[in-house]
């Protein structure tokens, strides 16, 4: 096993080098956003299952070796994809539940010791591959990423 290696129920696409984590329940649409995605440009990482992994410049997304290469099309099976075998954390997106109207821009959530931009999305909408775009262009522009979170008084990225 890597060093800090976390494992997590989630599929994961690059967009310009940076991973998304769509998380949900099985049936959520994980797997039918993250080929909409793969339409529009992104690379596939890893489908249904995720390891996050300390990477040198913070968290990183990595393929498990089984699964690598591959994501499940509901209706038509398993099917071979391109795809990259780890990209840096930019984000994270629920799945399952729903998203406000006007929702908070500094929403986080708690991934294997880190604090991540996290955001909640209806992936069926016509319009959710936009939304990741668009949401990944704030982040970048506004230059928030995952931050290393503090535990028992000390800053666990540099003991």
């Amino acid at each position: 096993m890597r060093n800090s290696e976390t494992l997590i129920h989630a599929t994961a696409v690059a967009i310009n080098g940076q991973a998304i984590l769509l998380m949900g329940a099985s049936g959520s649409g994980k797997s039918d956003l993250a080929i909409r995605l793969i339409d529009r440009g992104a690379v596939l990482v890893s489908d249904d299952y995720c390891d996050i992994v300390e990477g040198a410049d913070g968290p990183e997304v990595h393929a498990k070796s089984g699964i690598s290469g591959k994501i499940e099309v509901r209706g038509v099976g398993i099917c071979e994809c391109d795809h990259i075998p780890s990209a840096p954390l930019a984000m994270a997106l629920t799945l399952d539940s729903i998203p406000e109207r006007l929702p908070s821009d500094n929403d986080r959530i708690e991934l294997a010791g880190w604090s991540v931009p996290a955001f909640a999305l209806s992936p069926f909408e016509t319009s959710a591959p936009l939304k990741v775009e668009m949401l990944l262009h704030r982040l970048v522009d506004a230059r928030r990423r995952p931050m290393r979170l503090e535990t028992s008084g000390y800053n666990r990225g540099t003991a």
